[in-house]
């Protein structure tokens, strides 16, 4: 099948060739033409298999062919669950759109909402946004949604993850009940139906991809170390493979910053990006390592949502996390699009728990490689050794499960938005996004 069989309107069909692509993937062959016909759907699929496509395009095409956005009015509503998300998706609407005589806007906290106010004056006819700032947007009734056609949630998983259900809740309680509504989510996981049951109707399912697998393009290694010379070992693997481009994963916020001064203090350019870095900084740090003026971007798990970096050949873990699924998330950063990657991670032997969880999960070991020079004092045990056995091996110092004493990043912000309070390491207000912590256990743990 080719984009052209899909029926998308010729100035959609013309942009999107410019950008050199001519056959859709799976999930883009099936949700395309299903949101074109305007029932709500529910979509899986793994990250990096064009799921942003799959919505933005038809919906230009439904839109293209209606009315206009009036003066603060939204017809189209995306909800993403992070700042770099948003910005990404806005990017691929403004990309698709460039032939359409429609307006775009997207808003997220970190930044000043007064110049995101005058821009919504004009309305929107795709509104990106993040949570938080949408709600203080409409409460200062700078946005309208009286014509409101579509709502998308993207990566609702993670939305759910972050604890934004309540503020997701109160966002569909302000919207007109006649409307299409679409769900794309990497998972069709329980939590993920039962927020579907109060939000879509006799949804169509799409699923093109089996749960928690990871893709082929992706070669998976990880190098047994001794927790302290994992810097070490970072900075010869970068050095004698000539690594220019390698997104690292860090566990918390603390860690990332060290490890960049640690690198830096190697001569290697590193720059870190995480929920309490300004939104400008982020942008920023993004913006140098796309460029080629960084290295190394160091990034917790949820900030790097929504890094969508075209022939990322380098992801490394430099800690493993502690929820399987996000090991699948981390590695889909490379390996994009039908491009070969690399996946390495860098396992000491307080991981063991956090290793055998993540092999169980992918139903398949990670292949074990020493590096001359960096053998661990303490063996991990043979590849295929994951089951449980009782409480034993356990990861140490804290690191198995969320203490009571650590911070998730983007942490809730509470009840009520603006309210000053002891926030040491709050990320700025109406931030990706400090929503509510749900009651059940949490199953984030990046700490402050």
């Amino acid at each position: 099948m080719l984009f052209e069989d899909l029926g998308l309107a010729q100035e959609i069909a013309r942009a999107v060739a410019e950008q050199g692509y001519s056959e859709p993937t799976p999930i883009q062959a099936q949700a395309i033409p299903a949101v074109m016909k305007g029932g709500d759907i529910m979509a899986a699929a793994q990250t990096g298999t064009g799921k942003t496509a799959g919505f933005t395009l038809p919906l230009l095409h439904r839109l293209s062919q209606g009315e206009r956005a009036r003066n603060n009015q939204v017809r189209a509503l995306v909800l993403t669950p992070t700042r770099e998300l948003a910005a990404q998706v806005f990017d691929n609407v403004q990309g698709y759109s460039k032939y359409l005589p429609l307006r775009h806007s997207v808003v997220f906290g970190g930044v000043k909402i007064n110049p995101q106010m005058m821009r919504l004056r004009g309305g929107a006819d795709i509104l990106v946004a993040t949570p938080g700032r949408l709600l203080d947007l409409y409460n200062q009734r700078a946005i309208r949604f009286d014509n409101l056609e579509a709502l998308v949630l993207d990566e609702a998983d993670r939305m759910l993850d972050m604890g934004f259900i309540h503020d997701i809740k109160r966002i569909l309680k302000v919207l007109p009940a006649k409307r299409q509504n679409l769900l794309f989510s990497a998972t069709f996981s329980p939590e993920i139906r039962g927020l579907a049951k109060g939000l879509v109707k006799d949804p169509l399912e799409i699923d093109v991809s089996p749960r928690n697998t990871t893709t082929e393009t992706v070669r998976q290694k990880l190098h047994p170390v001794d927790k302290a010379r994992k810097q070490k070992l970072l900075s010869h693997l970068i050095r004698e493979n000539n690594w220019h481009q390698a997104l690292v994963f860090s566990r918390t916020k603390h860690g990332a910053n060290k490890l960049v001064k640690q690198l830096e203090a190697d001569k290697i350019r590193a720059v870190a990006i995480h929920g309490n870095k300004s939104q400008n900084a982020r942008t920023k740090a993004l913006a140098d390592f796309k460029s080629g003026k960084v290295q190394i971007l160091v990034a917790t798990d949820i900030a790097a949502r929504g890094i969508d970096i075209d022939q990322l050949p380098q992801v490394v873990n430099f800690d493993l996390p502690n929820v399987p699924e996000d090991y699948v998330h981390r590695i889909g950063r490379t390996g994009r699009a039908g491009a070969r990657g690399q996946a390495v991670s860098l396992v000491s032997a307080d991981e063991i728990k956090q290793l055998r969880d993540i092999e169980r999960l992918i139903k398949k070991p990670v292949p074990r490689e020493e590096i001359e020079g960096f053998e661990p004092d303490h063996q991990l045990p043979e590849s295929g050794s994951h089951k449980p056995r009782g409480g034993q091996n356990r990861s140490g110092g804290g690191q198995g499960r969320n203490g009571g004493g650590q911070r998730r990043e983007d942490n809730p912000r509470g009840n009520g938005r603006g309210r000053s309070g002891n926030r040491g390491d709050a990320a700025p207000r109406g931030d990706a996004e400090r929503p509510r912590r749900r009651r059940r256990p949490a199953r984030r743990t990046e700490s402050a």
